[in-house]
């Protein structure tokens, strides 16, 4: 048995009991419940997305972003098939708009032309069938990008979409890796951006871990009229592939930060981009303004608490050098007006199928602030612009949300939120033009087929989720479709009051509900846990007066 004497003990008296202290400070922290309990009452599932007109679809990723009164849905690859599965078109990225018949599985794809007629005589419709993969899809390529894929054409080529390195997955460990992908930025009720990922695609690898290898993130905006979605680039890349790629997993728009706040315009806003490692996620920041020059951009080093120019190694495994330690692939950030704080929904690496929920403890302060104390910024809560509220609050606990059904090809991927439906408070109010009355900075209630604005209990307390099913495995002849669930989450009670059990995968899953983040990541019941708090204060105690004496 391992001891420590009294007498080996080098540290000053006065140093140990300090120590102690703040070992005790931060069990009372975590010992209490947190004020934001997340609780899920049910979670319906909707079935596969589908695209009226086109025979058969295949494709994966499924992000989305309110603009200009379109829900528009961005996709990866996308393949169109015929009757007997023969393929139309391939491209690398496709875009959609959610279907204004109200119907929240239909989308209305565009660039559809006819490829001719199959040996029945029925005519045969593909999604941007006019075009080859080398010519790219929704999302332009540069000139430089298309004439390589023009040299290269049949042995390598450049694509624009979320690198899909989920096959094959390290059968050991049971996981998997995959690339950058994310749901569009509004900066205005009209325009977004968004990070998109650039990779070449060897068709005859020797490695077959190297089918795909990233070449960086390039900037795009996106606009929304009523004709289709349009994209355009903002330049060629903001972080080559050799660097974490900031952007690729969430982006928040934000009021400037705390310390330029004084010298800035009221108007002026600040950009924060997660990047996924194989240790969680790292963050960095830049103004709007400065958004295409990545010289600009600075890095949070959470060690130190503070941003620099320099930007970290994308082979960090230390926890303390880590804004947010963990597995992730897939997933999404966002501003939750039911439960008043930021929700973070993923998938990690694991091949579970299973959806993850963390909120922002707005209960726990990273650091001692004037402004951003307990209970929010001058607790007083916050808001969809404070993005700042990153670093200055801690992440709750990981609990699972969901375990979505999987399909005869395997697991799923590419899980996303999407907190445009059930919601009219999705967008930032300073989005909207400054002429419009508080009132009316609201949107229209999206996703009414599904759930009645009357019966759903508040903007928010519904959210869409949606990730990609395999249908059929296979790197050339693997079938894939976005499915969608809806999970409603509980009242607020005033305490946290139950365990935690997700419901089932296969059916509509309803339970008595579960609680997210509690006492060392357990549902406790509240008289429980009210005396586990008191012992544990007996015990801790205890130890610091019995340590202090032998000092």
């Amino acid at each position: 048995m391992f001891v420590i004497s009294p007498s080996s003990l080098s540290l000053p008296r006065s140093l140990v009991v300090r120590i102690l202290c703040t070992f005790l400070f931060r069990a009372i922290l975590v010992s209490t419940d947190p004020s934001t309990p997340v609780i899920v009452k049910n979670v319906t599932q909707l079935g596969p997305q589908v695209s009226p007109g086109i025979t058969d679809l295949s494709r994966d990723g499924g992000y989305s972003v309110l603009i200009n009164g379109h829900i528009t849905w961005l996709y990866d690859d996308t393949e169109c098939l015929s009757q007997d599965g023969s393929q139309l078109s391939f491209v690398s990225n496709t875009a959609a708009y959610a279907s204004n018949t109200g119907n929240i599985s239909m989308v209305e794809d565009f660039g559809i032309v006819m490829v001719g007629e199959d040996k029945y005589g029925r005519q045969q419709n593909a999604i941007l069938g006019d075009k080859s993969v080398g010519d790219g899809g929704w999302v332009p390529f540069n000139n430089d990008e298309l004439t390589f894929n023009t040299k290269r054409k049949g042995t390598e080529r450049v694509a624009i979409c979320k690198d899909p390195l989920f096959k094959p997955y390290n059968t050991a460990s049971n996981t998997y890796s995959s690339g950058p992908g994310t749901s569009p930025t509004l900066i205005s009720t009209k325009q977004a951006f968004m990070y998109a990922p650039l990779v070449y695609v060897d068709s005859k690898p020797q490695d077959p871990t190297k089918l795909y290898q990233p070449r960086g993130m390039t900037l795009m905006s996106i606009l929304a009229p009523d004709s289709g979605p349009q994209a355009a680039r903002l330049g060629d890349l903001i972080f080559p592939g050799d660097e974490i790629q900031f952007g690729g997993f969430a982006t928040l728009l934000g009021f400037p930060s705390t310390e330029t706040a004084a010298s800035r315009a009221t108007d002026d806003r600040d950009i924060y981009l997660l990047g996924v490692t194989d240790a969680g996620l790292q963050l960095s920041r830049v103004t709007l303004d400065d958004i295409k020059n990545q010289s600009k951009y600075t890095y949070f080093h959470p060690r130190f608490s503070n941003f620099t120019e320099k930007i970290p190694d994308m082979g960090i495994v230390d926890e303390s050098n880590i804004y947010l330690p963990g597995s992730f692939s897939a997933g999404s950030v966002f501003f939750s007006p039911y439960f008043q704080t930021f929700l973070l929904v993923y998938f990690n690496r694991m091949v579970d199928s299973t959806f993850y929920i963390r909120y922002l403890d707005l209960d726990q302060p990273t650091e001692d602030s004037e402004l951003w104390i307990k209970g929010g910024k001058n607790g007083k809560g916050i808001q969809h612009e404070d993005a700042e509220a990153l670093i200055r609050y801690v992440w709750a606990p990981e609990q699972k949300l969901y375990v979505s059904p999987q399909e005869q090809g395997g697991f799923n991927y590419a899980g996303q939120a999407h907190p445009e439906y059930f919601n009219r408070q999705s967008l930032a109010p300073s989005l909207w033009p400054n002429k419009t009355p508080a009132s009316n900075r609201k949107t229209d209630w999206y996703g009414g087929s599904v759930l009645k604005e009357s019966d759903a209990g508040g903007d928010g307390r519904h959210l869409l989720l949606s990730w990609t099913a395999q249908k059929r495995g296979g790197f050339d002849a693997g079938l894939y479709e976005i499915q969608l669930a809806k999970v409603e989450f509980d009242a607020i009670p005033s305490s946290t009051t139950a365990s935690f059990v997700p419901p089932k995968a296969n059916t509509t899953a309803k339970s008595e509900g579960y609680s997210i983040g509690s006492y060392f990541n357990m549902g406790l019941q509240k008289d429980h846990n009210r005396w586990a708090v008191l012992s544990q204060l007996v015990v801790l105690g205890g130890i610091i007066v019995g340590v202090a004496a032998l000092l």
